[in-house]
């Protein structure tokens, strides 16, 4: 009598939902990675500070050009950062083969992505609230509004360069191409967002093209903190965007999700 070999087990495959399990167990494996790196731990939390106290010494002799620039660039330094980091270290991880390691497992894109931001959220939070201390406390940043708004605001600006890099890390073959792509996602939307020139007096068209850039709700919600004593309907709009294109972003960086470089 013959009998016939059992079937193989099919290999685990990826789920669409998001388990928190899973993307805390990712956002661990992150963190206790990076904790072998202090490098890119000073470049994350130590070079936006450094920035900023760089700033305020430019503008020794102008104490005000300090205050109105520089709760705008508390959170463009942090993003640049993040951006920057994070799309390395993802594009790393993908040439190395552990990504492909990884979404052999029964671990979802959606698990992944959230995972990462989650491990450099935590960074982006110590970043903030380092940022905003030093220039609050240290630096002598004089700001209308509550210092909690302002460290709400360069918060959501760290994520959304922490979700800009993770998206970008899908279109780069190399970390020399992640680093290119900073002219052409960061640079546009840093001279269109205000920090230079009043938006509202650019060209027409540069000026409708800034309406669709979140960097320029980020300097927007800023500024509301600079001169505005409560929470107005500007600034919780202007959060919300910021908020909401970081979470889109995240998405579209699930979607793209490659398990290695070709």
């Amino acid at each position: 009598m013959t009998t016939t070999a059992p079937a193989p087990t099919p290999p685990p495959t990826a789920t669409s939902a998001l388990h928190p399990a899973r993307t805390t167990a990712t956002a661990a494996r992150v963190l206790r990675q990076l904790r072998h790196d202090p490098r890119t731990i000073a470049l994350m939390i130590l070079i936006p500070c450094v920035m900023l106290l760089l700033l305020r010494y430019v503008f020794d002799g102008s104490p005000r050009t300090f205050d109105t620039i520089g709760a705008s660039l508390l959170g463009i330094f942090p993003l640049i950062t993040m951006f920057l980091v994070t799309s390395i270290a993802t594009l790393r991880e993908r040439t190395s083969g552990t990504l492909e390691r990884l979404l052999a497992l029964p671990l979802g894109k959606g698990d992944l992505i959230a995972g990462y931001a989650l491990a450099f959220g935590t960074l982006a939070i110590i970043q903030s609230a380092l940022a905003t201390g030093l220039a609050l406390w240290v630096l002598g940043l004089d700001v209308t509004g509550s210092p909690w708004l302002l460290l709400l605001v360069a918060l959501l600006d760290a994520l959304l360069g922490t979700a800009l890099g993770l998206f970008v890390s899908a279109f780069a073959a190399s970390e020399f191409q992640a680093v290119q792509f900073m002219p052409a996602v960061i640079f546009p939307q840093l001279l269109l967002c205000g920090l230079f020139t009043p938006r509202d007096t650019m060209h027409p068209v540069l000026e409708a093209l800034s309406d669709a850039l979140p960097m320029s709700y980020a300097v927007d919600g800023m500024n509301q903190v600079l001169h505005h004593t409560d929470m107005t309907a500007d600034f919780v709009r202007d959060a919300l965007v910021v908020a909401g294109c970081a979470l889109l972003v995240l998405t579209l960086g699930a979607a793209t999700l490659r398990r290695r470089t070709t």
